[in-house]
């Protein structure tokens, strides 16, 4: 990842406009933000979430709260809690994610 041509700014997540985005269950919580080729994401999964498909874009993913279990298409699966992070390449393994309590993460892709 390049970042170029992006100059210095602060971000008040709270003053984003959330959008829905519903899994298989339950419903993500995307505040976006977009610096070219760059999403910057805070994003919200309910209790129950799942979602609805696998998928194989890159990401750096924190988790700022809660519990979030990350599948791979191979069947492994990684628990991420507050302070873990994962990062994976577009195209490297396919995930899926899904939480029991919710989750609220930071995510760079």
């Amino acid at each position: 990842m390049k970042m170029t041509d992006i100059p210095f700014g602060t971000t008040d997540w709270n003053a984003v406009e959330p959008t829905e985005h519903n899994g298989e269950r339950g419903v993500a919580r995307w505040r976006t933000l977009q610096f070219g080729e760059i999403r910057v994401r805070h994003v919200e999964y309910s209790a129950g979430y799942m979602a609805d498909h696998w998928c194989v874009k890159g990401h750096i993913l924190y988790c700022l709260e809660g519990e979030l279990l990350t599948e791979l298409d191979d069947g492994r699966q990684f628990i991420l809690r507050p302070g873990m992070s994962y990062q994976v390449a577009d195209n490297a393994e396919a995930h899926r994610s899904s939480t029991q309590a919710g989750a609220k993460l930071f995510i760079v892709d």
